[in-house]
């Protein structure tokens, strides 16, 4: 079942991705513009067999501006995990499995076309995604606590004091009565002190 993944990967995703602008390393495969890189990865089970092969498809999106803001070193290419954001290809197209399976009695045409419609989704949403208040704004409307210190950040700097206040707030609404609450909340009154600016409206 290794040489029908190997055929899969060479006959149907390598090319599908080339003609939207990707280019492969190994299993992954990434597209870069100005702003962002995308990348999508191919990752094997550990379980596999001869006779199994299972694999996941892994999405994510890179943003030197908010690495710069974790004052991390620019990765080009990034790695999947080093992305900003990051997702199983699941999350994106709903209709997909949570991960691929390979054995004798598949019929390998489906997971072909199956994989192919769950691409284009993922393309799709890439295209929405342009920079890095595009992955913010992502997060924000969830609103979830991941990146939520480089949202603040990238908030402040570009003077959205009411949006970084009103994200918040919301974020306060969805997880003030967690435990681990009160440690981000002195980190965003750290992130407004270090602009100058009031957590609460003035």
């Amino acid at each position: 079942m290794q040489q029908t993944f190997n055929d899969l990967i060479k006959q149907d995703v390598k090319p599908f991705l080339l003609e939207h602008g990707f280019v492969r390393k190994g299993l992954n495969f990434y597209r870069s513009t100005d702003a962002l890189t995308y990348i999508i990865n191919i990752q094997k089970s550990s379980g596999n067999t001869v006779d199994r092969v299972m694999f996941y498809v892994n999405c994510g999106i890179y943003s030197p501006e908010l690495a710069t803001i974790q004052g991390k070193t620019i990765q080009s290419p990034p790695t999947e995990v080093e992305c900003h954001f990051r997702s199983r290809i699941e999350s994106i197209a709903t209709s997909m499995p949570a991960r691929f399976e390979l054995t004798e009695d598949i019929d390998v045409e489906i997971i072909r076309q199956t994989l192919r419609d769950g691409l284009e989704e993922v393309i799709r949403f890439f295209e929405q995604m342009t920079n890095a208040r595009s992955i913010v704004d992502y997060y924000r409307t969830l609103p979830a606590l991941h990146m939520s210190e480089e949202g603040l950040h990238l908030l402040l700097q570009s003077g959205a004091i009411e949006e970084a206040r009103t994200y918040v707030a919301a974020l306060r609404d969805k997880h003030g009565e967690e435990n681990r609450w009160s440690i981000f909340e002195a980190k965003y009154q750290a992130i407004f002190d270090e602009y100058g600016e009031a957590l609460g409206a003035e």
